[in-house]
């Protein structure tokens, strides 16, 4: 038994997962990062996106979710996780009760995609290593580029002019 025990830890796929996110505003345009390396440092996965209108919070978990989605999809069995959310990794150790119900839905996604997976989470400095720096840059990059596109997208139709110009129905007409 002890053997079977041994033999299965000698085979275990480890994966070092980096994540982040970035929200414009808190709440506001958000991007999410994440990087996966192999155990000599080779980069086997990785995604930055926009998600849209988020707190960084909520940013932070929807980097999480994919880093991991990606993890499982590779066949990973062990992770170790780092990010810079303090929060993130206090709340998934357990040390920190999640008072957010949005959160707390979040937390239970996370928790069942690394369900058979062994994680072990690390809270790290912003941009304490090249990984960390590079989800830090991409994750920003994905949130600006996010605000730039509903800047250019939101309120270009007439009722937006009129009501630039100071005008519109409620202006018109009373």
């Amino acid at each position: 038994m002890a053997r079977e025990k041994h033999a299965d830890r000698a085979v275990r796929k480890k994966l070092y997962l980096y994540t982040d996110g970035s929200s414009i505003g808190n709440p506001g345009a958000a991007g999410i990062a994440y990087l996966l390396t192999d155990e000599q440092g080779q980069v086997v996965g990785q995604g930055a996106e926009p998600i849209g209108y988020a707190t960084n919070n909520q940013a932070e978990y929807h980097a999480l979710l994919k880093g991991l989605e990606a993890a499982r999809s590779l066949g990973a069995q062990e992770i170790e996780w780092y990010s810079d959310s303090e929060l993130l990794v206090k709340q998934w150790t357990g040390a920190y009760t999640i008072k957010d119900a949005h959160l707390r839905r979040l937390m239970q996604d996370a928790r069942a995609l690394a369900h058979g997976m062994i994680i072990a989470p690390h809270a790290v400095p912003r941009n304490s290593s090249p990984q960390m720096t590079a989800v830090d840059g991409w994750a920003r990059q994905c949130a600006t580029a996010n605000t730039v596109s509903r800047a250019t997208t939101r309120g270009t139709g007439s009722a937006a002019r009129a009501k630039r110009r100071g005008g519109g129905r409620k202006g018109r007409h009373g």
